[in-house]
């Protein structure tokens, strides 16, 4: 995988695009620039979406959203084992973030990858995140 650049797509993002927020454009320029054999979803992420999408009755959106990622695109699903939910909790107890968070740090830490999110909590805790807009750049540098 070298001179490969991956990043893993948190949650906030792909909700962004799903339910045509307020950021959804540079959220498809993201996806569109991006290879998505450069794309990860955490489980947990495809799972509070699925979630998030039921409670809202948009499940015909999941089920496209599903098959975007995983039939037609080539994006990774990653998931912790069991016994990594110990490090989530450290990092909860030590760093203050929520859950959800710290499930996908202890992902881009154990895959190496870095997050792509609009959360803030992530550099307000110290982790380095990009934003869309700063993933296009950075891939594009990369990819010259």
């Amino acid at each position: 995988m070298e001179n490969q650049i991956n990043y893993l797509v948190d949650t906030n993002i792909w909700l962004e695009s799903l339910l045509d927020q307020e950021q959804a454009e540079i959220v498809k320029k993201f996806l569109d620039t991006i290879p998505s054999n450069n794309l990860s979803i955490s489980d947990f992420s495809l799972h509070s979406i699925g979630v998030i999408l039921n409670r809202l009755k948009k499940l015909n959106v999941f089920d496209d959203f599903v098959n975007d990622l995983f039939s037609t695109g080539n994006v990774a699903c990653l998931n912790l084992e069991p016994i990594d939910n110990l490090e989530v909790s450290k990092l909860i107890k030590s760093k203050g973030l929520d859950y959800d968070d710290s499930y996908q740090v202890i992902v881009s830490q154990k895959f190496e990858i870095q997050i792509v999110t609009f959360d803030g909590d992530f550099k307000e805790k110290g982790f380095k995140t990009l934003s869309p807009k700063e993933a296009i750049e950075k891939f594009k540098k990369i990819k010259k």
